[in-house]
């Protein structure tokens, strides 16, 4: 999943566009959208009066579970000393006894990552903590494309060929069975690191030590860590056992700007202990010090005064970047980049991060062109509610990316596939309420492999086999996905009256973000909204206008991203009466108390029904 998905963000300014749909079309598609809002929550008004809290604030936090002052308390003002025990996590005291005893004997020690964001951060975060112990230490990344995903067995005969004798995965492994038989063999101790599901049946490799907060019997409170996270908490244990005060006071905290990165990107959710990482770490990226992370921010315009930095700027600008690596190229650059300390040759990745996200956008929007063809005119396509797109050139490190946009566009499940020397490689996104690895489970016998979760699949198979994987598929999604479901909807979280806004207000909504996973920014909800003076067009896409409600003169600016050919469609226009689904800004350019709205979506009042 992308982040701009998880994080259920505008569609970046850097990212790649399909062309606006047929106006008839679109307008018929937002008429049948369903809007809904909210339940109201009966413990909210305990809540809101037990902490002093404004009605609204106390319902959006129980709607995340928060039901207590203190459980308020902390996910209004995260705080370092809120994390867990990283000894809570099953394996942890065997790991750090083997790590501590390969730094006291100067054995060499390899980590095998990942070459997506998560993948190299979590490289880069127990190296460094391993390397200020005075460890020995060095890593490898698999290519995507010649190496695939996961740890390979070969790769540990050649580490332990090279004199290595503890090898560490970090945001894989979980599966890895072959590879943890071969280092059994080989006489190499290995320490499995990772966050994703294990195999029910398999269970675990059998490893000196096995941290994941998913595996069996392990009462780690925190279930949703990415890769890095879990990294970090090896690193937290190591380093607290050396020095605990100064970990705590010092080495730790520099940690959270790469884990807070590593977080956002990889769309866990973000309540719990991932709050923590992500909200102290964005703060502590308006501070960049390690020249990398210094120059990467330069180059993707981010700029931490006047305006305070979000997880927008981490999905939109930062992450890509660093994924364009291992799509494009080799991902052990980004392990460079945040290691070294050099200006120079962190100013050179970093600027060969930047030109690899340019092809990647390049690559990207020549395959959309491609699919935007398509889509526009194969009416089976139309008509199939799971979509089935392949291509003969069209780079494997996009796919995913391209699913996401064509789900995006469409609203339905997509697959994209491309073929390399007779086999299909693929990536599939999907939406809600449809559980994507369920569906292409049921053509389990199509595959050479495939994996994945109900949002994310990948998978290969023989390309003769795509045209009976997409019938099947189509067939499995007409029985499974309801016309209601692929309309849409407009989810608001709660209804607040424009008249109700006041900088007091905004100043507590604020305090939710950082926004992702399951704690998504809030859409209200305001009803007969009245335009003020004429809408104005930007960029023939984007609409800038002034809104107001109630009796009181005062009006909020407001503007909604890619609404324009709507907004003409409906002949909206001064005095219009609208229904808005909408999400609270802090304008720095000082107007209306600093405070705007982006329009999410709109419709003229009548049609409430």
């Amino acid at each position: 999943m992308s982040a701009e998905a998880a994080f259920s963000l505008p569609v970046s300014p850097e990212a790649p566009r399909f062309s606006p749909p047929e106006s008839p079309r679109r307008a018929a598609a937002e008429r049948e959208k369903r809007w809904t809002i909210a339940a109201t929550q009966p413990e909210a008004e305990e809540l809101a009066r037990a902490a002093s809290l404004p009605s609204v604030v106390a319902e959006l936090l129980v709607a995340r579970g928060i039901r207590t002052v203190a459980e308020a308390e902390l996910f209004l003002s995260p705080r370092f000393d809120a994390l867990h025990d990283p000894y809570s996590m099953r394996g942890m005291q065997a790991a750090v006894d083997r790590i501590q005893r390969a730094i006291d004997k100067q054995e060499k020690i390899l980590i095998y990552g990942d070459y997506d964001v998560d993948g190299t951060i979590a490289i880069v975060l127990l190296k460094t903590a391993i390397e200020i112990l005075g460890g020995v230490c060095d890593f490898h990344v698999p290519h995507r494309l010649r190496d695939g995903y996961g740890m390979q067995a070969a790769q540990l005969t050649q580490a332990a060929g090279d004199g290595v004798r503890l090898a560490i995965s970090v945001d894989n492994g979980i599966r890895a069975f072959a590879a943890a038989e071969e280092a059994a063999r080989l006489g190499l101790d290995l320490i499995v690191t990772d966050h994703h599901l294990p195999d029910a049946a398999a269970g675990i490799p059998a490893a000196l030590a096995v941290l994941n907060p998913n595996q069996p019997e392990c009462g780690y409170p925190c279930k949703h860590l990415c890769g890095a996270g879990v990294a970090f908490k090896l690193a937290q244990a190591l380093l607290e056992a050396k020095d605990g005060e100064r970990a705590r006071a010092k080495l730790l905290p520099s940690f959270l700007k790469l884990l807070a990165i590593a977080t956002v990107a990889d769309a866990v959710p973000l309540l719990g202990e991932n709050r923590v990482f992500a909200a102290l770490g964005i703060e502590q990226l308006s501070r960049p010090v390690q020249p990398g992370l210094r120059a990467l921010m330069e180059l993707a315009e981010i700029q931490p005064y006047p305006h305070r930095l979000t997880a927008r700027d981490i999905g939109f600008r930062l992450a890509p970047r660093l994924n364009a690596a291992g799509r494009m190229d080799v991902a052990s650059d980004v392990v460079e980049l945040f290691t070294t300390r050099d200006p120079v040759q962190a100013r050179t990745l970093a600027e060969k991060l930047h030109r690899l996200n340019t092809e990647r956008r390049n690559t990207e929007q020549d395959a959309l062109v491609e699919i935007e063809r398509r889509l526009a005119e194969d009416e089976s396509l139309t008509a199939a509610r799971c979509l089935v797109l392949d291509g003969e050139t069209w780079h494997r490190g996009v796919i995913g990316i391209l699913a996401s946009r064509v789900v995006d566009r469409t609203g339905k499940p997509a697959l994209v596939l491309t073929h390399e020397d007779g086999e299909a490689y693929g990536s599939g996104r999907s939406v809600a309420g449809f559980h994507l690895l369920d569906a292409i489970a049921t053509c389990g016998d199509l595959f050479t492999r495939f994996g994945g979760h109900a949002h994310a699949v990948g998978f290969s198979l023989p390309s003769a086999r795509v045209p009976e994987l997409r019938a099947r598929l189509q067939a499995y999604a007409a029985e499974n996905i309801s016309e209601e479901s692929l309309a849409g909807e407009i989810r608001c979280d709660a209804e607040l009256p424009l008249d109700r806004l006041t900088p007091a207000l905004e100043s507590w909504l604020h305090r939710f973000a950082p926004y992702g996973m399951e704690n998504l920014e809030p859409v209200f909800l305001a009803r007969r909204v009245r335009v003020h003076g004429s809408p104005r067009i930007m960029k023939e896409r984007h609409i800038r206008l002034r809104l107001s409600q109630g009796p009181g003169p005062v009006s909020h600016p407001a503007v909604g991203w890619n609404l324009a050919e709507k907004l003409q469609g409906l002949q909206i226009e001064e005095n219009s009466l609208l229904d808005v689904a909408y999400k609270l800004r802090q304008n720095d350019g000082g107007f209306s108390n600093g405070m705007e709205l982006e329009i999410v979506e709109f419709r003229p009042a009548e049609w409430a029904g």
